[in-house]
């Protein structure tokens, strides 16, 4: 019975220090990648414009070949976007819409997660030498709830990698 009470205790002391830990985590989080893509930003910038490209550069398309996309009635530019559904956990299902674009320079896009909630993305075109430094990035709000906000600090481990691949396979596509 002892060693129940031990466990007990040492799961609350855990439980409160995870939530005192949280009262000092920001809310809001930021993932970002760059890479230099050795193209001009006017050749790059269709492939994240037109959201039908997405599908040849996208990591989660390519996790899910069976992923269902539903396209809106634009194609490119503001009021563009998409909504999908999987089966696949990781890639699970939402919506996501342009809401900015200028040409060859920054596109940002409204990405609803469902279950997780909204998201703000952005893509920068920065002229570089050698290319393109094209910056992929997402900004969200975990709100004050203690568990969301803990969560928050895997944000970048989970989504960073799937930034790195969708910018290395936009690398790819232009390099041929």
């Amino acid at each position: 019975m002892q060693a129940f009470f031990i466990i007990l205790g040492a799961f609350i002391v855990l439980v409160l220090g995870l939530f005192i830990f949280s009262f000092f985590l920001s809310p809001t989080v930021k993932v970002e990648r760059s890479l230099l893509v050795p193209a001009a930003a006017g050749v790059i910038f269709p492939l994240v414009n037109a959201v039908r490209n997405w599908e040849l550069w996208s990591p989660w398309m390519a996790q899910d070949p069976a992923i269902k996309i539903t396209y809106g009635e634009k194609d490119s530019g503001v009021g563009a976007g998409y909504s999908w559904e999987s089966n696949n956990r990781n890639v699970g299902r939402g919506h996501m819409s342009v809401t900015e674009s200028r040409d060859a320079q920054y596109i940002a896009t409204t990405i609803d997660f469902m279950a997780m909630g909204p998201a703000k993305g952005y893509f920068r075109f920065d002229a570089a030498t050698g290319g393109t430094l094209v910056t992929w990035g997402l900004i969200c709000n975990t709100g004050q709830h203690p568990l969301r906000k803990v969560m928050g600090l895997m944000m970048d481990k989970w989504v960073g990698k799937d930034f790195e691949q969708g910018l290395e396979n936009i690398k790819r596509i232009v390099g041929k």
